[in-house]
């Protein structure tokens, strides 16, 4: 999932650059939404395995 953030930020900048403003913000606004979900599923996870016993 970060993958696809990192991909979404490169093509908003190279949109920005280009003067593509509509899809500059549209593909910042996924990379915004994708990062703080893989945020949330990261904290998830290691709460999970801090837990799991052994």
């Amino acid at each position: 999932m970060l993958r696809w953030t990192i991909t979404f930020v490169i093509i908003a900048i190279i949109a920005g650059i280009l003067g593509f403003g509509g899809i500059a913000g549209a593909s910042a606004g996924i990379a915004k939404i994708l990062f703080f979900v893989f945020l949330v599923l990261f904290i998830i996870s290691l709460l999970r395995g801090s837990t799991k016993k052994v």
